[in-house]
């Protein structure tokens, strides 16, 4: 049985890239921060009782600023794909803590390549690397070849972590890939991210919670995508004959403005705006404007593409949030 090894399984990404992998037969270890609070929501249904013979998924406490203990695992477990999205991966939270995104996005990329290498482990590394990155892009769509331009301490810590997956594979051999992903979303998406904080405040707006929405830049430009179907291109990605690195994207982009415009539509409501509050304390420092994804070697390479498109994952987060708060049926547009 092959055994895959995956830091930040907790999160939206770790989740699913964890359902993906017991799916094909894996046996799965994640990785997770010990703290006084479980956050185990995301994979609950996969972790059962170690002593079963049947049991597949494995979580290990252990946090990515401890270089012994991550070597000591890596040799422990001797996994045949490491699969690296643990980070702290919330962009303006990383201006509020630049050096701890440093160490952990940044430097824990490096203790885990140190690690496959002083131990020796024979296995395929995936880099989970972001369209942040580009930054303030030279060109839209942005490519594999596109220079970096990082505009926060999140692309920045992203980009060293990036450059260090391509010297590993050059300098000794690791096979290491890089997922350059855009942004993409789920009804597991993080609630402080934009998108959920729209599609959950509109759930809350319907059940009399709150007044309004508050958000930040409404003209920032995304290409979002399916979170499902982005797992699956970083298993593909380690399945081919040699390591390479892939933009992950829908090649569509559109503002927040536009998904709260979709996601209030959905519910009938088109006076969004008195329902929307600008808080300057959710804009950046230095903003990115614009990021659209070229996913063109993707698609040649390891066969993958986007199924779902804006409007439909508009709705697919919509509706769950609604589910969750007990409002089946409140969703009038398609």
């Amino acid at each position: 049985m092959k055994k895959a090894l995956i830091t930040g399984v907790t999160g939206q990404d770790g989740s699913y890239l964890a359902e993906l992998l017991v799916a094909k037969g894996y046996e799965v270890h994640g990785l997770i921060r010990r703290s006084s609070s479980l956050n185990t929501n995301r994979i609950d249904h996969l972790y059962a009782d170690p002593h079963r013979p049947d049991t597949r998924f494995f979580l290990h406490y252990i946090d990515l600023t401890d270089s012994s203990a991550l070597a000591r695992l890596v040799s422990k477990i001797n996994p045949a794909e490491i699969y690296h999205l643990g980070a702290q991966s919330h962009v303006r939270v990383s201006f509020d803590l630049p050096e701890y995104t440093g160490n952990v996005t940044g430097l824990g990329t490096v203790r885990l390549l140190e690690a496959i290498r002083e131990t020796g482990v024979n296995c395929r590394f995936y880099q989970a690397s972001s369209s942040e990155m580009f930054g303030r892009a030279v060109e839209v769509p942005q490519t594999e070849k596109t220079p970096f331009c990082p505009r926060s301490p999140y692309g920045a810590a992203k980009v060293y972590a990036y450059w260090m997956t391509v010297n590993y594979r050059e300098s000794y051999g690791v096979y290491a890939c890089n997922g350059i992903l855009f942004n993409h979303e789920s009804p597991r998406r993080g609630e402080t991210f934009v998108t959920r904080k729209i599609t959950r405040g509109i759930a809350d707006l319907l059940s009399d919670k709150i007044d309004k929405i508050y958000l930040g830049n409404l003209d920032a430009k995304r290409d979002w995508g399916f979170a499902p179907e982005y797992v699956d291109a970083m298993w593909r990605m380690l399945q081919q004959d040699t390591p390479e690195d892939y933009v992950i994207a829908t090649g569509e982009a559109h503002t927040v403005r536009e998904f709260v415009t979709e996601a209030f539509r959905l519910v009938g409501v088109t006076d969004w705006q008195k329902h929307i509050g600008i808080d300057p304390e959710y804009f950046r420092p230095s903003e990115v404007d614009v990021l659209q994804g070229d996913a063109s070697k993707a698609k040649r390479q390891l066969g993958w593409e986007p199924k779902v498109r804006f409007k439909e994952l508009v709705h697919i987060m919509l509706e769950a949030d609604l589910k969750a708060a007990g409002l089946e049926g409140r969703l009038v547009g398609k």
